[in-house]
């Protein structure tokens, strides 16, 4: 059952396939080709002074707080949200369980 079976061509074609013979690395020719070289144009450089590196870092750290002090809020506010939530469904919970009392 789990024997492998190799298929048998019925009719042979008679066709065959040449051999395709790759040829000698002797017989190639090596060739040399001029390559342009693409030059980047040149950059400019910037210096910072050390005014300039005081204002670059005091402008990194006012980003950060602010980016700090909008995902804080974001928390704050989803925290505020679910706690409100939860409020409200105790609340209809009480008054669906007082309406059915009252039947």
């Amino acid at each position: 059952m789990l024997q492998p079976r190799i298929p048998v061509n019925p009719l042979p074609s008679g066709h065959t396939i040449p051999i395709h013979k790759p040829t000698p690395v002797a017989d190639i020719e090596p060739t040399q080709t001029a390559v342009p070289v693409m030059v980047a144009p040149p950059r400019t450089t910037v210096q910072l002074t050390p005014g300039s590196a005081l204002a670059l870092a005091s402008g990194g750290g006012a980003v950060v707080l602010v980016v700090g002090a909008v995902l804080v809020s974001l928390l704050l506010a989803v925290a505020i949200t679910g706690v409100s939530v939860a409020v409200i469904a105790v609340v209809l919970r009480l008054l669906v369980k007082d309406l059915q009392k009252g039947r």
